[in-house]
C-alpha cells in the first residue's frame, strides 16, 4: 500500500504505456530505431529477444517493462512511499531511461531538503537505493501528503526542461516535442 492508501497497479501503468507507444514504429527521426510497444530493439536484444521487432510478443514487452523499468530501478519501493511519484518516474524512465528518472528524483530531493537540514544531500547517481529511499521518507514525513505533489511537480519540471533541451539541440526532435509534452506532463 502506498502512503495515499492505495497500491500502485503496475499492470495498469504498463498497459497505459503500451497504449500510448503503439504497436510497431520505426520513425526515421527517432535515434532509438525500431520499437514495438515502446520497447526499443536495443532493449529487446539486451533482454535476449532475437526475433524481428515486428514480432516481439506483447507478453515479452510487458515483462520487460515490469522487470527493467519498475523493479530493477526500485520503483516498487518508491511506490510504497509515494505511489503517484513512482508512476511518474516509471513513465519518465520508459521515455528517458531509468537512470535519468532516478537522477531527477535525487536532484529534486536535494533541492527540497532545506540546505540538508531535513536529510543529507544525495549523490545524484541515478540509483534508487537505501539513501534515496531514506531521503524520500524523511521528505514525506516532514512535508506530509502535499509533499508528494510538490516533489512530483519538481520531477515534471526537470522532465519538461530536458524535452525542450533535446529539441533545441537536435531539430529532428521537434517532431516529437509536442507529443512528449502533451502525453507526459500534467
Amino acid at each position: 500500500m502506498g502512503r495515499q492508501g492505495q497500491a500502485t497497479d503496475v499492470d495498469a501503468l504498463i498497459a497505459q504505456v503500451i497504449a500510448r507507444e503503439g504497436d510497431y514504429s520505426d520513425h526515421p527521426a527517432d535515434r532509438g530505431g525500431a520499437t514495438r510497444f515502446g520497447i526499443s530493439e536495443a532493449v529487446a536484444r539486451v533482454d535476449g529477444y532475437g526475433g524481428p521487432m515486428r514480432a516481439l510478443p506483447l507478453a515479452r514487452a510487458e515483462a520487460i517493462y515490469r522487470r527493467l523499468y519498475w523493479v530493477a530501478p526500485g520503483l516498487d519501493k518508491v511506490a510504497a512511499l509515494a505511489p503517484r511519484l513512482a508512476e511518474e518516474l516509471f513513465d519518465t524512465g520508459v521515455n528517458m531511461g531509468t537512470v535519468v528518472a532516478a537522477t531527477f528524483l535525487q536532484r529534486a530531493l536535494n533541492a527540497l531538503n532545506r540546505g540538508a537540514r531535513d536529510y543529507p544531500d544525495l549523490a545524484a547517481d541515478g540509483r534508487v537505493g537505501p539513501a534515496t529511499l531514506a531521503a524520500l521518507r524523511a521528505f514525506l514525513d516532514h512535508r506530509g501528503a502535499a509533499g508528494e505533489v510538490v516533489l512530483l511537480k519538481a520531477v515534471e519540471a526537470l522532465q519538461g526542461e530536458r524535452y525542450l533541451t533535446l529539441a533545441e539541440r537536435r531539430p529532428a526532435n521537434e517532431a516529437f516535442l509536442y507529443g512528449w509534452l502533451a502525453d507526459r506532463l500534467s
